[in-house]
Formats: C-alpha cells, structure tokens, sequence
C-alpha cells in the first residue's frame, strides 16, 4: 500500500511539470471590454428592452463555458459605454493600450468586446493604427447578456479562438460574428435586430469559426497594421472631419455648416456613384476653395465611387472614397490629414488603404 502511495505520488512530481507546460503553451490573450449590448442587461429574458454596458469584463469573461481551455485570459476594462457613445478618445486609448500590450509582450492577442452601432468603425481605425500584426478581434452581440438565447457568450468564445490561432497573424485588425470573420475595412452592419448583425457586402467574409476551428479563404490586399503610416503616438487629437449625406433636392446647408465650424474634412454621402446635385456642388467647390479637404462616398451599400464619371473632381477639387462607407471615409480622412493636404496624395491613400 504504502509503496502504491510512492509510485502515485512519483508520478504526480513528474507529470505536474508537463501539465504546467501545456498550461504555460496556451496562447495569451487579452480582452479589453469597452461596453455594449454584450455587457448589457434588461429587465426580462423575453423582451428587447435593456441597457448596454452593464456587465463588468469579469462577468464577461465567466459567462462563456470553457473559454479557458482555448487560451490564458486575462481581462480590463477600457470603458463602458453603449456604443452609440463611442469617442475618438476612445478609439485613441483603445489604441495606445493595444500597442503598448505587444511592445511589452503582455499577450499575443487581444479581443475587443464593443457595441454593434459602431463596431465597425473602431475596427477600421484600429486596422489603421495599430503597429503590430498580432491578432486584434472585435466582437459583441445583438442580445443582451439577459436575454433568451443571448448569442454574447458564443461570438467572445469564437473571437477568443481566432484571436488565439497562429493563422490569424498578418491579417489586420478583424470582426468576428455569427461564426464569421471579416475584414476591419470591409465590414458593414448590416440588419438592426437580427444576430447575423454584420457582412461584408464587396468582398464576403475572409473566413469562418466553427466548432473551435478558424478556417481562412481570403485576405485583404488593403494595407494594414506594421506597415501603416498612421502613426498617432503622442497625439492628444485628430483633424476633424464631418459627412453629409446628398438626398433628393438637399440644401447645401450641412456642407455649409461644416464650413462654417471650421472642420477639416467633409465626407459628402452622395447619391449613386457618389453624386452630388448643382446646389451641394457649389458649397462642396466653396469649401475646397477655403482649403476643407472634401472626398465623395456614397449611400449606396455597394460599389465604388469612382474618379472622373458623372463628377468633374479635377474641376471641383475633390477625391473619391473608392469602396468605403461614408463613416468608414471620415476615419480614413482624419488620418489621412495628419500626413498631407494635397488632394493627389489624398487620392492615393485611398486608394491604399
């Protein structure tokens, strides 16, 4: 008996340095929680009523089974805050920590928890700024955590796989949900309520996350991360940069408003190939005139907005948004301006990035 003990007791003393190996193995991976429907909380399991940027991360992080299994979590808090409320102040903490985790190696890869209002608009500013080609992955959810089958817990589980897998370097700042991948420039929201919140209308999904498994199709030929000129370190604020959206018989009054504020950057949400009608065509030469950088996007889901078609933008000044979103535009203009003014250069950059 007393020699069983032994043995057993051996064979823990040489095995424990193993488990603690393969504990030790997991990739690390940090999730910074900034609020949202995610961390939100209501009143009933069966209704849509409930207030985001309840729950703390901790919460978070305890509410997916076996999430520790697929990495060493560790979790902070950014803020908290539905994401309707999201700030450029946000976004630049977001990304100072970021970068300060990889410079100090304090993981190998970092999850987002966010809202769905503008989720995808921190994740293009992220791709834009973040300096390390680390996995970086957005995620949330369109229920909040007190709901009848509350889809949170599954997308942080599948955000926390890919962020975790070796696959996932090199391929920018990413937006996981509903088992899909997406690219930061690419994805739009895309449905209101509904949990397939997200797609990438121009180019589809880059992959999929099921069952523990990251499997890649794609990748973006847009540049990203290591190699961005974005570079806001030390910077306390960005140029500011406005949309105005172009509708049927719209006055020039929102162009010239944001003239007036003294912004530096309009985006003009146009209509079709991001056209403008005769009195929006005024304001918007005026603007350029007094020295407002004004780029053309359109409402329009999908396509591009394209140079020298209907729009004379030599004549006016202006530069096109390729294929990005007006809100997506903005983030890419306010950047932009930290490097240059000239409209070529501009035009480049959009075409890049």
């Amino acid at each position: 008996m007393k020699q069983s003990i032994l043995l057993l007791f051996l064979c823990t003393a040489l095995l424990q340095p193993l488990f603690s190996q393969q504990q030790q193995k997991l990739p690390r991976v940090m999730i910074l929680a900034t609020g949202g429907t995610i961390a939100g909380t209501g009143a009933s399991a069966d209704r849509s009523a409930y207030k985001a940027g309840e729950l703390p991360v901790k919460d978070l992080i305890a509410a997916v089974p076996g999430i520790e299994k697929v990495a060493d979590i560790k979790g902070e808090q950014v803020s908290n805050v539905g994401s309707q409320d999201m700030t450029v102040d946000i976004w630049m903490k977001l990304n100072k920590r970021i970068n300060e985790i990889f410079k100090n190696n304090e993981a190998d890869g970092i999850v987002i928890t966010h809202g769905t209002d503008t989720q995808e608009e921190t994740a293009y500013f992220l791709n834009l700024t973040v300096r390390y080609d680390h996995p970086v992955v957005l995620t949330g959810s369109m229920r909040p955590s007190t709901a009848i089958s509350a889809d949170g817990p599954k997308n942080l589980y599948d955000a926390v796989t890919v962020a975790a897998s070796p696959n996932s370097h090199g391929r920018g700042v990413m937006l996981v949900f509903n088992e899909s991948i997406f690219d930061a420039r690419d994805v739009e929201k895309v449905s209101t309520t509904h949990v397939n919140g997200f797609a990438a209308p121009n180019g589809g999904p880059l992959g999929q996350v099921y069952d523990g498994k990251v499997i890649y199709y794609f990748k973006t030929l847009h540049k990203a991360n290591k190699n961005t000129p974005f570079d806001i370190t030390g910077m306390t604020k960005l140029p500011r940069v406005a949309v105005a959206e172009i509708y049927c018989d719209a006055p020039a009054t929102a162009v010239n408003a944001y003239v007036a504020d003294g912004v530096d950057g309009i985006i003009t949400a146009g209509m079709g190939n991001g056209n403008l009608n005769k009195t929006n065509t005024e304001a918007v030469v005026n603007a350029v005139k007094k020295g407002v950088a004004v780029c053309r996007a359109s409402r329009v889901f999908t396509g591009r907005v394209t140079l020298y078609d209907e729009t004379d933008d030599t004549k006016l000044g202006t530069f096109v948004s390729d294929n990005l979103s007006p809100q997506k535009a903005r983030i890419l203009l306010m950047l932009a301006l930290t490097q240059t003014k000239d409209r070529d250069k501009l035009q480049q950059i959009f075409f890049e990035y």
